[in-house]
């Protein structure tokens, strides 16, 4: 039996509970759970709030932890590794998007790392709110020893959630980047555009992020809602990182945008609101644009850049027993930028 915390209703919160982790099969890993980091999607989950949690649902996919076993067929890795594990467990691996190391977009659906259901048993997936996690080597990244383990867990959501996009689109020198919002997915993207060489600029409605902004690499700061500043930005970025989650107005960023710019979406899944004016869009050939995280070769490359380049998400450590209270922490906005869970404290309770 493994510990770990879980919701069994919309209503119960996170509490102690126990799982089963399978037995190892041929491509498998077996993972010691060193560090999770805190997702806003385990809330989501957690309270149901998009419909479809399986419960009872143990959250977590920013996952940290030493290899303590492998399956006989597993060649990558072996015990004592660091490794980590995203938002996704497996994928059909057969078709043109897994081919392509792109499993986040797999035709058939790829398995989220918890409420998700497995290929091979139908058992429902669990996630990093747990002592150890059972996964296929396919689906485990290396992390490069220089990295802070606690700091680098949010990287495999945040993370990569950013520099996916950004290395997609082919941020470079000289081009001129707006990331909207200054959470813990708006702080890696400033984080990610700098080291690619960007000029990066935070889109904030509070002034006082001004200098927070600052502090994390931005080289400019616009107030969204000061008429004059946004009015002074129309049509200078080539590219806009907005990583709201909720419904928000995209009509006065996409006036920011030059001719050909492209505005990203990263945070939002619900339908745009209010309504876009496209003519925004056709007049000046600009493109809305979505990402999903990123697909394994993808995640690892990202892991590589930040050790090269010394990123590292900003996070606040977290006794698993104080889970309940840093999600209503979270709900206010209140953790800068990340909470992660130190496995120790659930394995000593």
């Amino acid at each position: 039996m493994t510990k770990a915390y879980a919701a069994e209703s919309e209503h119960s919160g996170l509490a102690p509970h126990g799982i089963e982790r399978r037995e190892l099969r041929d491509d498998d890993v077996a993972i010691d759970i060193l560090y999770c980091g805190v997702c806003h999607t385990d809330i989501h989950y957690v309270e149901n709030d998009w419909g479809g949690t399986l419960y009872p649902v143990v959250p977590g996919h920013e996952i940290i932890g030493r290899v303590t076993s492998v399956g006989k067929d597993v060649k990558n890795y072996s015990e004592g590794d660091l490794v980590g594990v995203g938002c996704m467990v497996d994928s059909c691996r057969e078709c043109s998007s897994c081919n392509q190391g792109l499993e986040q977009y797999c035709l058939n659906g790829m398995v989220p790392t918890y409420n998700g259901e497995d290929l091979h048993d139908k058992s429902i997936t669990y996630g990093g709110y747990s002592e150890k996690i059972v996964v296929s080597d396919r689906f485990v990244v290396r992390v490069p020893e220089k990295l802070d383990a606690a700091k680098a867990a949010p990287l495999l959501c945040a993370g990569i959630t950013t520099y996916s996009p950004l290395r997609h689109f082919g941020i470079k020198e000289g081009h001129k980047v707006g990331v909207i919002g200054m959470g813990g997915l708006g702080h890696m993207g400033v984080k990610f555009a700098k080291a690619m060489g960007a000029e990066v600029t935070i889109f904030t409605r509070s002034e006082s992020k001004i200098s927070e902004a600052k502090k994390q690499g931005a080289d400019n700061v616009i107030i969204s809602t000061d008429e004059k500043q946004m009015e002074e930005a129309a049509e200078t970025f080539d590219f806009l990182l907005d990583t709201v989650p909720v419904q928000h107005d995209l009509n006065p960023y996409i006036n920011c945008l030059k001719v050909d710019g492209t505005h990203i979406l990263v945070g939002l899944l619900e339908p745009v609101d209010p309504a876009l004016q496209a003519g925004q869009l056709v007049m000046k050939r600009r493109v809305l644009a979505g990402s999903l995280i990123g697909g394994i070769p993808e995640t690892q490359e990202m892991l590589d850049f930040c050790a090269e380049h010394d990123i590292h998400c900003d996070v606040e450590m977290l006794d698993i027993k104080n889970i309940n209270d840093a999600f209503k922490r979270m709900k206010k906005g209140d953790v800068k930028y990340r909470f992660v869970i130190d496995m120790d404290t659930l394995k000593q309770s």
